[in-house]
Parts: structure tokens; sequence; C-alpha cells
């Protein structure tokens, strides 16, 4: 597998009955929102897929989505999928690229780093013609060693401290208008609004028209236009984690792979009374 953290479809292609390549369909969609990602995968899949649930491999003791599970739950939640120790894992998702770059955080997270993610998604592999199969997975299960790498990893207390001393960057994934707090958050009981001295860089503008993501040097541009330094240490949130780590994947393609991820974001952040928070643009 390539050092950037993205493969694309003509890769996956040529590499589609590698012994070693399993695939992840990562997809998830929004509560509410009225499609179901394991009936779509049982519909239509790349063919070896195995289905992640990003709502079930979580922390189940928490009351935020999808935080990040135990060591252990993960480890025997993704054994009984088939992927363990010397799997080169592509994940994908049929969004493009958004909850499969959450996934790719959670295996380097857990310490495993022959992880990618498929550029374009499950979108651009029909687009480009490329086969799909139906019906349940049928994996092998393999041991999987978790190491936990605390430094890409971002909580609450650790959050408190960043904003009061400014030791790290923080870019705030959520659209302009959640960011300003114009536009109201779509899970209730949040306050609008952002962490004081967050930078604003949306999901829209790491992605090129077709889903994929920017080349290097456009995401460059991105960066610095928003006032970030990717030579200093950053760290990304969003509205649940999910957005955030799609920017951190846009930074480990830019040759930064150890950019940390706040891993409760605006739904934590904002779920309380006492975090402080600002409105308008980035100051």
């Amino acid at each position: 597998m390539t050092q950037d953290p993205l493969v694309s479809t003509a890769w996956l292609r040529d590499h589609l009955d590698a012994p070693d390549v399993r695939i992840v369909d990562a997809s998830w969609f929004m509560p509410g929102t009225p499609r179901d990602p394991k009936e779509e995968f049982l519909a239509a899949h790349i063919p070896g897929a195995v289905f992640f649930d990003i709502d079930e491999i979580s922390d189940e003791t928490s009351d935020l989505p999808h935080m990040l599970p135990t060591a252990i739950k993960f480890a025997s939640r993704v054994k009984k999928l088939g992927l363990g120790d010397g799997s080169r894992i592509v994940v994908y998702d049929s969004q493009n690229i958004l909850p499969a770059a959450r996934v790719w955080w959670h295996f380097r997270a857990m310490g495993h780093e022959d992880v990618a993610v498929l550029d374009g998604g499950l979108p651009k592999w029909i687009a480009d013609g490329l086969p799909t199969e139906d019906g349940p997975a049928a994996p092998q299960e393999r041991h999987f060693t978790p190491r936990i790498q605390a430094d890409i990893i971002r909580s609450l207390d650790q959050m408190k401290t960043i904003v009061e001393t400014g030791g790290e960057q923080i870019i705030d994934a959520r659209a302009a208008g959640r960011f300003t707090g114009e536009v109201p958050e779509p899970r209730a009981g949040l306050r609008g609004g952002h962490m004081p001295g967050a930078r604003n860089i949306p999901l829209s503008a790491l992605l090129a028209p077709d889903g994929t993501m920017l080349p290097a040097d456009k995401l460059a541009d991105v960066f610095e236009a928003a006032g970030v330094d990717v030579a200093k240490p950053i760290v990304s949130t969003c509205g649940s984690g999910i957005t955030a780590s799609v920017v951190a994947l846009a930074l480990a393609r830019l040759g930064r792979p150890r950019s940390a991820v706040y891993d409760g974001s605006w739904t934590e952040w904002g779920g309380l009374t006492d975090t402080a928070i600002v409105t308008g643009p980035a100051e």
C-alpha cells in the first residue's frame, strides 16, 4: 500500500484478489436519514467487503454517538470481521469519503497503520464501471492486536487545556454556518458557535466535485487560506468526530499522519454548559 492514506479505484481493482487485502464498507448516515447502510450493503458492495457498524463498534457506556470503543471491544469486533494483524485494510463508504475516514482513524487509533481510504468511495467505484456483489459477508476470523495510540486522540479535558493555552491549532470541519452559530446544530440541545481560537475548514473545501479528495498541493492551499500552519500540532473537531477524521486524513496526505481528532467533538463540547464558546467567524 502506498504512503498516501488514500488509494484509487484503479489500485483497488488491481489488488482486489490480493490475499492480504481486506475491504471494509463503513457506510453510515445521520439519524433520521431514510437510508439503511446495512440494507444497502446487502444489496450492493465491493466484492469481498465486510460491513463495519460505526454505531455498534463504539463505546456503549457513553451517551455520545460512536465514540471510540475500548481496545478489547474493538479487537473482538474486527476479529470477527476478518480484519487482523497483517491485513492491508481499505475502507470505503457510500458518501464518497466521509465515514470511511472515521473508520480509518479508528484503526490507526488502535495501532493498525496499514489502512487506507478508497478515494471517492462506492460512488466512484460504481461510476468507473467496477463490479459489486450482493448478500451477506462471510469472513474468516483473524486475530487483531490493539495498541492504543493516545497521541492522535483528544479528550474533553485535553481540549479544555488546548483552548486555554493555545497549545495546538484547532480545525473545526463543520459547515460555516454551524461554525459561526448562524445555523442550528442538527442534534437537539447543542449550543451554536465554536471553540475559541478554532479555524474553520468545512468538508466541502477538501473535496473535488467528484467526491475525491483534493491533491496535496491543493489541500496545502486550503489549510494556508484558513490560517493553519500544517507544520505545527493540529487537532480536528466537527459535529461528532466523523468529519474531523476527514481533516486528519487530509493532513496525512500532506505528510502529517499524527494529527489528532477530538473524539467527542461538538456533540460533547456544545452539549455542556461550562465550556467556552464564541460565535461569528474565526478570529
